[in-house]
């Protein structure tokens, strides 16, 4: 698995952006929303029980992301029709305001490392990826456990301190010094 330090590959993935059928499909690739930082999140299947818990609660941070210049991705290896129709019939999905990508071929999540090998499907991984593209954390949770998308928000708080963090530091709170 790709890990913190490691270049975030090149990819170019369809992707469900909206629930409007003339305008629902976008192209993306690693080149879109340079000098942001980026924050993929990937999860096994659409049409299942924990991803849209923690979908939703990404998109209810989303503007908190946004506060801090950073692009919130999601993706899983499902089409960007399954997306599509998963955003139509979910309540909690319909009005997401980031992309779903459609790794459908699996490259991405191969190229990751985070394929699980014995469902075939990406695991439940987080990275945040900085400006210039590399990777500054990395989280995997067990398919059956959602993850805490507020714990990313304070890490990207954090890494973009540029400075030492101790245990449960708290944007605003005093940083440590050497």
């Amino acid at each position: 698995m790709l890990g913190v330090g490691d270049k975030f590959p090149a990819f170019s993935l369809d992707a469900t952006v909206s629930t409007d059928p003339k305008t629902a499909f976008k192209t993306i690739t690693d080149q879109d929303y340079k000098g942001k930082w980026k924050l993929y999140f990937f999860w096994p299947k659409d049409f299942t029980f924990v991803c849209p818990t923690e979908i939703a609660a990404f998109g209810k941070l989303n503007s908190d992301f946004a506060d801090r210049d950073t692009q919130v991705l999601g993706g899983s290896t499902d089409s960007e029709f399954v997306h599509l129709a998963w955003r139509t019939h979910h309540a909690d999905l319909k009005d997401l305001p980031f992309p779903m990508l459609a790794d459908i071929k699996r490259e991405l999540c191969t190229e990751l490392g985070i394929l699980d090998r014995n469902a075939g499907v990406a695991q439940r991984a987080t990275f945040v990826v900085d400006p210039e593209g590399i990777i500054r954390f990395v989280s995997v949770n067990d398919l059956s456990v959602g993850r805490n998308p507020q714990e990313v928000l304070r890490v990207i708080d954090a890494l973009q301190t540029d400075e030492l963090c101790p245990c449960n530091w708290q944007k605003g709170d005093a940083v440590l010094k050497v």
